[in-house]
């Protein structure tokens, strides 16, 4: 691969950090939110839910719409949703209001998802395309592990509200990157034949550094495929088997992400230290991201994917059983995220050789979009068992069924979408 195309997968590792820090700045914010505005846990998971649900719309929506405008134009809106959505955080006067901006923060870090997903696959060439697309999801807890750091470090001093002035001023650093330095792939230009797509392919191939041409293939009529391709046949089988593990899957991850700051206050530690926990987490999580990104150039997905997620389910169950110890429960959080956060970056290889380039961006969406249902399921089945007494040992082992629920529909996945390297 050239540096261009090398650079792109960087600037989409980097877009997805961002995505990473969003999502989980409401985490950091949680104990000082409820603390201010009195909030009880089962409220909490729902406003700890909220971007999810805009995730979940993002990426179908705006998913779609990379296959429609381009990959490029939409991660542009996707980054102007986010910045706007935490620059507006700061400002709710109420649980309410907060849960509304989130929403909209969701739609964008959804999109960027798709679409990440999608361009981190068409600048790889075959050999690197799976490792680049798992490096490109390693993004995510890294932007977490930096974006957490600074933001625990900013609470000891400041108030909940400055985590998300962070990263409205990581989303503006960023947005003029995208359009400078990445061009629009020229697979997805092929498919999309855009008007002047001459001129647009050639703009493409200058930049990744390769010779402009005359005249383009021409379209064959077999080869236009429409999105209700997705839900038809074998390719429909591995869309449904695909979503149906992701959701389940990501409902166990979502709730060690999104409800460890919570559980670690109440045991009695201030929100920085809490904050420090899930910064732990969030390093085990890439240290799992960026083994499996580098086991994916030698063994198969599925098999790789199966038995980390009979690891979570363990490793989840065991993280609630640990004592109220800050270096243990660090230990315990990252040991349980490096296992549900390989699952993750595997699941993006997985799901990026598992369709064609004409709906790679819509079936991302699709699988990312439904399946982020499950993320926001997460936390708030969570507040209602921690609101029904259960305790965080038998809510922790409930929570990591989903990981088990995940390992069982890969099992039966189409060869053809589960088997490559």
């Amino acid at each position: 691969m050239g540096w261009r195309q090398i650079l792109g997968i960087i600037l989409c590792t980097l877009l997805n950090a961002l995505d990473g820090f969003d999502v989980l700045s409401i985490s950091f914010a949680s104990p000082g939110i409820a603390a201010e505005w009195h909030v009880d846990r089962k409220v909490l998971g729902y406003v700890l839910s909220m971007e999810i649900f805009g995730m979940a719309a993002g990426s179908m929506l705006l998913g779609r719409l990379t296959d429609r405008i381009g990959r490029i134009p939409t991660m542009v809106i996707c980054l102007v949703i986010m910045a706007a959505g935490m620059l507006l955080a700061p400002h709710a006067d109420g649980v309410t209001t907060l849960a509304l901006i989130r929403l909209l923060t969701g739609l964008g870090i959804g999109g960027m998802l798709a679409a990440t997903n999608a361009v981190a696959a068409e600048y790889a060439n075959d050999r690197w395309r799976s490792a680049a697309v798992a490096l490109m999801a390693a993004g995510y807890p890294l932007g977490a592990v930096v974006g957490g750091t600074i933001a625990s470090a900013m609470l000891k001093t400041g108030g909940w509200r400055d985590v998300f002035y962070l990263g409205a001023g990581l989303a503006l650093v960023l947005l003029p990157l995208v359009p400078w330095l990445m061009p629009e792939p020229v697979g997805a230009l092929l498919q999309r034949r855009p008007a002047n797509v001459l001129e647009r392919v050639n703009k493409s191939l200058r930049a990744f550094g390769h010779s402009a041409v005359e005249a383009l293939p021409e379209v064959q009529a077999s080869t236009k495929i429409g999105m209700s391709a997705l839900f038809k046949g074998t390719l429909g089988l591995t869309t449904l088997l695909l979503v149906l593990a992701y959701f389940a899957h990501i409902l166990t991850f979502y709730f060690v992400v999104k409800w460890v700051p919570k559980i670690v206050s109440d045991m009695g530690f201030p929100a920085s230290s809490a904050g420090g926990v899930l910064v732990w987490a969030n390093v085990g999580g890439l240290i799992g991201a960026l083994i499996f990104s580098f086991s994916a150039l030698r063994f198969p997905l599925r098999p790789a994917l199966i038995v980390m997620m009979l690891a979570s389910v363990a490793l989840v169950a065991w993280f609630g059983q640990t004592p109220a110890d800050l270096s243990r429960l660090s230990l315990a959080a990252a040991m349980a995220a490096f296992c549900t956060n390989s699952v993750i970056v595997g699941f993006y290889a997985l799901i990026a050789q598992s369709f064609p380039t004409a709906l790679r961006g819509s079936g991302t969406g699709v699988v990312i979009g439904v399946g982020r249902l499950g993320a926001a399921a997460g936390p708030i089945v969570a507040g209602y068992l921690f609101e029904a007494k259960l305790g965080l040992p038998l809510v922790a082992a409930f929570m990591a069924l989903g990981s088990l629920a995940a390992a069982a529909a890969l099992l039966v996945l189409p060869k053809s979408s589960a088997q490559g390297h």
